[in-house]
């Protein structure tokens, strides 16, 4: 009997022990949870990249001075079911915050996101410039992928180069999208603007959709006026009837690096682009064009023009001959020496 007491009274001592040493370690974990990492509120940006186990999460954490216990981050971590379930990407954090503010805010993968705006007729060099100074991409990734031919063609774009197919608008985009992950995006974007009945227009017109987004970034390159547009369209559609060369000054210097404003040189250039020199519209696009100049490919303005030349403010003088073209190159030749 005695023995059994004993025994009794030590299962007893144990039981109280274990019950002491979890509540011990459960408020100790409730503090270190609920407390303020440190007093100096600093903002520091972490980066946990694809493919990040747990314990390199907490690494990265650490070093940035946001987990100062290890040890109790990971129960309280795996307290929260949390180490399998971080979301990669960029946070922005603050050693104001609690460890369980922390833990929450990776499991709910609040990344940072990049408010993007792609302007129009920007070329797929300039969009990987601007995605590349915002770390997104890196700019020899985003132009490999882009002559990718299984992800064209996955994308639904028939040519050799994404360039035309990235839709000028303002993305919200973050650095656990992969480059794959943009590029699909902004063509999504191309695919939702190119309606059905533009896309029936075009087969009206015999042509193809790589043949409108071609003469589209044409026409965007030389005007940004709206009201232009289709006027611009009009004589680029009326030189392909008569197989006059486009003579569109924007194709000469597409994919020239360092251009310097001096365009004559690059006129007799013989590139594949240079519709100075070749007939009929450039291999593609030369730039990645809007609406505006999507629609202006297909609607054409029913005139008969064949020439136009800059008036010096932006816009346009529109010619149906080549002697009122001359007449009107004269003219503003010479108010531009004035000037």
């Amino acid at each position: 009997m005695i023995i059994l007491n004993i025994v009794y009274h030590h299962k007893k001592n144990v039981l109280i022990s274990a019950l002491a040493f979890f509540f011990f370690i459960t408020a100790m974990l409730l503090f270190y949870a609920l407390t303020p990492i440190d007093s100096s509120d600093n903002t520091v940006m972490v980066e946990i990249p694809r493919g990040t186990s747990f314990s390199g999460c907490v690494d990265i954490l650490e070093k940035a001075g946001i987990v100062k216990n290890r040890n109790l981050f990971y129960l309280l971590a795996i307290s929260k079911n949390a180490h399998g379930h971080i979301r990669a990407g960029e946070y922005e954090l603050a050693t104001s915050m609690s460890p369980m503010e922390i833990v929450n805010k990776l499991v709910r993968g609040e990344i940072k996101s990049y408010k993007v705006t792609i302007p129009e007729d920007f070329t797929v060099k300039e969009i990987a410039s601007r995605l590349e100074s915002l770390r997104l991409t890196d700019k020899k990734s985003f132009m490999a992928t882009l002559s990718d031919q299984r992800f064209l063609s996955y994308l639904g774009i028939e040519s050799t180069s994404g360039e035309g197919y990235l839709y000028p608008d303002t993305y919200v985009l973050d650095r656990s999208m992969s480059t794959k992950d943009i590029i699909k995006i902004m063509v999504n974007q191309f695919w939702k603007m190119f309606t059905p009945e533009m896309r029936a227009k075009a087969k009206e017109l015999n042509m193809t959709t790589h043949e409108v987004v071609t003469l589209a970034s044409i026409i965007g390159k030389e005007s940004g006026y709206r009201d232009e547009k289709a006027l611009i369209s009009a004589v680029f559609h009326n030189r392909l009837k008569k197989n006059m060369k486009l003579q569109s000054d924007p194709t000469a210097i597409y994919n020239i690096e360092n251009f310097n404003g001096e365009i004559r040189k690059y006129l007799r250039k013989n590139t594949p682009y240079n519709t100075y020199r070749i007939s009929g519209l450039p291999p593609g696009p030369i730039s990645n064009p809007a609406v505006d100049s999507l629609r202006a490919a297909l609607y054409p303005a029913p005139v008969n023009y064949l020439y136009f030349v800059s008036n010096n403010n932006g816009s346009h003088q529109f010619t149906s001959t080549l002697a009122a073209h001359k007449r009107a190159i004269l003219k503003y030749q010479t108010e531009r020496k004035k000037e």
